[in-house]
C-alpha cells in the first residue's frame, strides 16, 4: 500500500516516507535501477485517499513489474475478522491500479526498444523455434538462439515489445579484429 494507515493496520513496520528515502538513495547510486512491487488493493479500512496515496506512489516510482490483487482473508489471520472492502469498490480500483502499472511496464519496455541488451538465455520454447530469456530488469525475452546459448547471457537486439515482452534478435559476434 502507498498509505501509512494500510501499513499500519497490514503490521508493516516502515512508512512511506522511509520507503521513499530508500528509494532515492539506490535511485543516485545507481540511476538505471528500477523497481517491482506488489500491491493489495481493497484491504480491510482502506477509503478513497488510501487508494490514492497508492495510486500516487505507484505513479512516482513507476514500477515496471508489479503484481496486484484484491486482498481476501487468510483464515486465522488478524485481518480475517475485519470488515472487507466492497467488491465492485476494490475491482474498480484493482483496474485502475493495473492500467496505471501496465503503462509503466510498457513505457519501460518501449525504451527498449532499438537497443542491444543482456539476456539470461533460459530455455528453447516449447513447440516452438524461439527462445527464452531474460533482461537485467527481469522481462521475458523472446528471440531466436542456439542451445548452446541456454544458461549464457547473450547480446539481444530488442525490435518489438509489448506491455509484457520483448522481442529480438541475438547480436551476431564480429570475429574481425582492430588493427
Amino acid at each position: 500500500s502507498g498509505s501509512d494507515r494500510i501499513l499500519g493496520l497490514m503490521n508493516r513496520n516502515h512508512t512511506i516516507a522511509y520507503y521513499l528515502d530508500i528509494y532515492k538513495k539506490l535511485k543516485e547510486i545507481n540511476p538505471a535501477i528500477r523497481f517491482s512491487s506488489d500491491f493489495i488493493i481493497g484491504y480491510p479500512g482502506e477509503d478513497e485517499k488510501d487508494f490514492n496515496s497508492t495510486l500516487n506512489l505507484i505513479k512516482e516510482i513507476e514500477f515496471i513489474n508489479s503484481y496486484s490483487f484484491i486482498y481476501s482473508p487468510r483464515p486465522g489471520t488478524v485481518a480475517s475478522k475485519l470488515n472487507l472492502t466492497d467488491n465492485k469498490i476494490s475491482s474498480n480500483r484493482l483496474e485502475k491500479i493495473q492500467q496505471k502499472l501496465f503503462e509503466h511496464q510498457l513505457k519501460m519496455n518501449k525504451s527498449l526498444e532499438n537497443d542491444v541488451i543482456d539476456v539470461l538465455v533460459e530455455n528453447k520454447m516449447q513447440k516452438s523455434t524461439k527462445f527464452f530469456g531474460r533482461s537485467q530488469y527481469m522481462t521475458p525475452v523472446i528471440f531466436n538462439g542456439n542451445e548452446e546459448d541456454i544458461g549464457k547471457i547473450v547480446k539481444i537486439k530488442i525490435n518489438k515489445s509489448n506491455k509484457n515482452t520483448l522481442f529480438g534478435e541475438i547480436v551476431k559476434k564480429s570475429k574481425l579484429k582492430v588493427a
